[in-house]
């Protein structure tokens, strides 16, 4: 019996332009006012990117722009999950703890809030500008280009 194998490297292509945003806003807040500030149209999706067997879900935004065969993507880098633990304390009554555990989509940068990820068939897109007016928007701290190339994680981004 002859073995086949499939390589998948060669069926996505991941050229695509990764934006770190540091904000403290909700993420349906960054939505609106990404929307307003660079003429998108980002809309929640409605299932969630499900990491690690379901313990982190990560909520996005997806646009897409026809005319310029681009869409764009907002998504939280962290997610925080809940687990309650039942300790013993050898009573008649167990208490029960809640532990919180925070999650990342990109571990290598934990500081980030936010990334705008922009997949295009062109290579048309001016991201120094785009950078400049999330910049410029009030209750940003601060944006920048990220070399998805050089993430551990860059299949995490893959969605």
């Amino acid at each position: 019996m002859a073995l086949h194998r499939l390589e998948l490297d060669e069926f996505y292509d991941d050229s695509f332009t990764l934006i770190a945003i540091h904000s403290q806003i909700e993420d349906y807040r960054l939505a609106y006012l990404l929307n307003k500030n660079l003429n998108l149209k980002l809309n929640r999706c409605e299932k969630d990117l499900d990491f690690k067997y379901f313990m982190a879900s990560y909520p996005y935004f997806e646009f897409n722009e026809t005319l310029q065969c681009r869409t764009w993507y907002l998504i939280a880098n962290s997610c925080v999950t809940e687990t309650e633990s039942i300790q013993s304390s050898g009573s008649l009554f167990d208490f029960s703890q809640k532990a919180y555990k925070t999650h990342f989509l990109v571990p290598e940068y934990k500081s980030v809030n936010y990334f705008l990820k922009v997949e295009e068939e062109a290579t048309h897109f001016d991201e120094l500008s785009t950078i400049k007016k999330i910049i410029d928007i009030p209750k940003i701290v601060t944006s920048y280009k990220v070399d998805a190339n050089q993430l551990k994680s860059k299949n995490h981004l893959i969605f």
